[in-house]
């Protein structure tokens, strides 16, 4: 992997940049805002966020806030508060606004290396 700096990590549009590392798995996930909730699925997960697949008829924006509960296993159940960063046509870009404080060392746990690891990503 190469190595930069801070500067050339902030460029712009078809740069290449530094994000926490995404690590694939898996599972259900429940969104729910006010009365509206939709079932759906992970795509992958960072320290700071989620890639949820974007459910059939949702109609949201970026900037909302939404509740996302996530099932891993049969034991652990991560509960927190995220805000739509980025929507597509498949998928829904999450950032973590609020962690619960009982949820995060399980989420950690859950990240294992991938909490402290940065990746290269080319905004296109």
């Amino acid at each position: 992997m190469m190595a930069m700096n801070d500067e050339e990590a902030r460029e712009g549009p078809g740069m290449e940049q530094l994000r926490p590392a995404r690590m694939r798995i898996q599972t259900t996930v429940l969104m729910s805002r006010g009365n509206e909730s939709h079932p759906t699925e992970l795509v992958d997960i960072s320290a700071t966020g989620a890639l949820l697949r974007r459910p059939l008829g949702w109609h949201g924006e970026p900037g909302q806030s939404w509740m996302l509960d996530m099932i891993f296993g049969h034991d652990l159940h991560i509960h927190l508060e995220a805000q739509v960063a980025r929507v597509s046509p498949r998928h829904i870009g999450f950032a973590y606004t609020r962690i619960p404080e009982d949820k995060q060392v399980p989420l950690w746990n859950l990240l294992g290396g991938y909490a402290d690891i940065l990746e290269q990503w080319q905004d296109e």
